[in-house]
């Protein structure tokens, strides 16, 4: 075992340790240095068979559904799709016979070998916003469609303005909706101190398994930032991948941790989905 996870390794139980009194800030976690020769834990999830897999299977990225308020910002237009636009992305994907599956299922693809459906592809909603609940949920249900809702658990737990409560999430759950960390607060997490980033790691993984009794295994990198050290310590806290603002639909069995997205923006009809299905990532 390297250093770093050996070090991730004693930060885990630190944070563990610490979690019935309230996870401590990075600056509360003091250095630690150790002589004793560590033994490797096994990551619980699909042990990898050792081929490697590549899968052309799209990964679609959506954030608001919703129409942008008035005097939005070109960001929030970007990130902003309507509802009605939404559902004619489900209505077309629904008739082109497209089967939504779940990161777990394209994991256990990429490492054992597991089948796939015909025309697989996997629905993704970043940060947590209320209007997903409101929209999205119900248009998923209709057409009988799973997706991964990625949180930031701070936000939710503080009770932010224009955010899923832990209570709309649970019943999205319930309905067989998958859920990933988005991180704590979403920062940058490309060039973060050792401690920082197992905060980040199991806070956010802590306060889905404490409300909503489930285990996350995927982070989506906030704005798409991440380094090796960020993939080394969300692999240590039990997490199985990453998705990544990297355009493309190619999926490999040795990048787990940065499976490549399409991009929705707000003025994306289903004539432009369809363009984006087809193109030669």
């Amino acid at each position: 075992m390297s250093w770093i996870n050996l070090a991730i390794s004693i930060l885990l139980v630190v944070v563990t340790g610490c979690a019935a009194a309230g996870i401590p800030s990075p600056e509360e976690i003091s250095p630690l240095f150790v002589t004793a020769t560590p033994t490797a834990t096994p990551t619980p999830g699909p042990t990898p068979d050792g081929v490697l897999r590549i899968a052309h299977v799209p990964i679609l990225m959506y954030h608001h559904i919703a129409a942008p308020p008035p005097g939005a910002d070109r960001y929030r237009r970007d990130l902003s799709v309507p509802p009605e636009r939404f559902e004619s992305h489900l209505q077309y994907l629904h008739e082109q016979g497209y089967t939504t599956i779940s990161l777990r299922d394209l994991i256990y693809h990429l490492t054992r070998g597991t089948p796939l459906p015909p025309k697989p592809i996997v629905l993704t909603f970043d940060d947590g916003y209320a209007d997903q609940h409101e929209n999205a949920f119900p248009l998923l249900k209709k057409y009988g469609f799973r997706a991964t809702f990625f949180i930031i658990t701070d936000f939710i737990t503080e009770e932010y303005p224009d955010y899923m409560t832990w209570a709309q999430l649970k019943e999205m759950v319930e309905a067989g909706m998958e859920i990933g960390s988005h991180s704590r607060n979403h920062p940058d997490l490309s060039g973060k101190p050792l401690d920082y980033l197992v905060w980040q790691a199991l806070g956010s993984k802590e306060a889905i398994e404490y409300y909503l009794d489930v285990t996350p295994r995927f982070i989506s990198w906030p704005s798409g930032h991440y380094d090796d050290q960020a993939i080394a310590v969300f692999r240590s806290a039990h997490f199985w991948g990453g998705v990544t603002t990297h355009q493309g639909t190619e999926q490999r069995s040795d990048r787990l941790f940065e499976l490549q997205r399409i991009r929705i923006r707000g003025k994306h009809t289903a004539s432009d989905l369809n363009i984006l299905l087809h193109l030669d990532w």
